[in-house]
C-alpha cells in the first residue's frame, strides 16, 4: 500500500520563532534611536534654513515611526497580570527614576534651584515613558473597536483644537501621537512585508529626495510646534480649524515617510543589530549628553559650532554617544532601572 505523502509544512521565519528577536525591528528602532539623538543635537545649535528643513525633514516621521513599532510590538498586550507588572517595572519605574534625575540635573547643571520635581510634568523626553504607559493601557479597548485608527484620529483633531487640556503628562502630545500607536497595534506581519519589497523601494527613495527640497521650501513658511504636537492650533497663532487639517495632512506625510525610512531598513542582522534590544537606555541617557553641553555654555564659547562643520561634529558626536549607550554593557548596568525584577512588590498569583 503506498504511504501517504507529507503535506509541506509552511515554513516559519526567523523573526516568528520563539525566543528570537526580529532584527529588522531591532534595526529600525537603533537608526530611529540615532536620528532621535541627532534631531536633539540641532536643538542647541543655529538654526539655518537649510538646517531647520532637515530638522523638520527628521521630525516629520521619526517619532511616528518608533510610535508604530511601539504600537506593533504592543499587540499582545491584554492586561493580564504578567504583562500589568512588565508595564510597571519596564515603564512607570524608568520614568519616576529618570523624571527625578532629570530636574535635579536641571536643577544643578543649569544652576535651576527652583526647578521643580514633579512626576506630572514631563521633563524634556520623559514624556515618551508616561504616553507609551498610557497607550498600552488602553491597548485593549483599541483591539475591541471595529474602527480604531479613524477614533484615534478623531481624539487627535479634537485635542489640537482644545488649548484648555493643560501640561499634565504632556496630554496633548499623548493625545495627537495616539493615532500612530494605535495604527501599529492594527499592523500584520504582512504589511510589513509589503513596504519591505525590493520594488518598494525605489519609489520611497524618490519620495524620500523630493521630500527634502520640499521641507527646505516649507521651513521658514511654518511652525515646527505643528511636527512636536505639545500645542493646540491657537496656541500656535492659528484658526482653530487648521488644527484637525494639520493633524489629518501630517498623519498622511508621516505615514508615508515612514514606509519610505522602512522600505530601506535591512530585514538581515547587521553589526549593530543587537543594540536595537537597548534602545530604551539610548532614549533615556543620550538626554544627558545634549544638554549638558547647552547647560554649560558650550555652543555660546565654541561658535564653530554653529558653522555647517560644527553642526556636522555635534551630529556625529550625538549619534556616536546613543550608539554607545544602547551596547549590552550599558544595559546590563541599567538592567536595574529600565527591567527590574521587583519581585517583592508584587502578588504570587496562582499558578506561582
Amino acid at each position: 500500500m503506498e504511504q501517504p505523502q507529507p503535506q509541506p509544512q509552511p515554513q516559519r521565519s526567523r523573526a516568528s520563532a520563539p525566543g528570537r528577536r526580529d532584527a529588522f525591528l531591532d534595526n529600525a528602532k537603533y537608526l530611529l534611536i540615532v536620528l532621535v539623538a541627532v534631531a536633539h543635537s540641532w536643538e542647541a545649535v543655529e538654526t539655518s534654513r537649510a538646517t531647520k528643513a532637515l530638522y523638520m525633514f527628521i521630525y516629520t516621521f521619526h517619532m511616528p515611526a518608533f510610535i508604530v513599532i511601539c504600537g506593533y510590538l504592543s499587540r499582545s498586550f491584554t492586561g493580564r497580570p504578567h504583562q500589568i507588572k512588565r508595564l510597571l517595572t519596564g515603564i512607570a519605574v524608568p520614568y519616576i527614576v529618570f523624571e527625578v534625575a532629570y530636574s535635579l540635573f536641571r536643577r544643578y547643571a543649569d544652576d535651576a534651584p527652583d526647578h521643580a520635581i514633579s512626576l506630572l510634568d514631563p521633563f524634556f523626553l520623559t514624556w515618551f515613558l508616561a504616553a507609551l504607559f498610557i497607550w498600552r493601557l488602553t491597548t485593549p479597548l483599541w483591539r475591541l473597536l471595529r474602527h480604531p485608527v479613524p477614533v484615534a484620529l478623531g481624539i487627535a483633531a479634537l485635542a489640537s483644537l482644545t488649548p484648555n487640556i493643560g501640561d499634565d503628562l504632556n496630554l496633548q502630545r499623548v493625545l495627537q501621537f495616539l493615532p500612530f500607536f494605535v495604527l501599529g497595534l492594527c499592523l500584520k506581519p504582512e504589511y510589513l512585508e509589503i513596504v519591505r519589497r525590493r520594488e518598494v523601494r525605489l519609489p520611497a527613495l524618490l519620495l524620500m529626495a523630493g521630500a527634502l527640497p520640499f521641507a527646505y521650501w516649507v521651513a521658514p513658511r511654518m511652525k515646527t510646534g505643528w511636527l512636536f504636537r505639545t500645542n493646540s492650533a491657537q496656541q500656535l497663532d492659528a484658526a482653530w480649524w487648521a488644527g484637525p487639517v494639520m493633524t489629518f495632512v501630517l498623519f498622511g506625510v508621516s505615514l508615508l515617510l515612514t514606509a519610505a525610512f522602512l522600505s530601506w531598513v535591512p530585514s538581515r542582522r547587521m553589526w549593530f543589530t543587537v543594540l536595537g534590544a537597548g534602545t530604551i537606555c539610548g532614549y533615556l541617557l543620550h538626554g544627558f549628553a545634549i544638554k549638558w553641553p547647552e547647560y554649560a555654555g558650550v555652543f555660546d564659547t565654541y561658535n564653530w559650532l554653529n558653522e555647517p562643520a560644527g553642526k556636522v561634529a555635534v551630529s556625529l558626536m550625538a549619534a556616536t554617544a546613543v550608539t554607545l549607550m544602547c551596547t549590552p554593557p550599558v544595559r546590563r548596568i541599567l538592567r536595574g532601572v529600565t527591567e527590574p525584577d521587583m519581585a517583592w512588590a508584587f502578588r504570587k498569583g496562582p499558578a506561582e
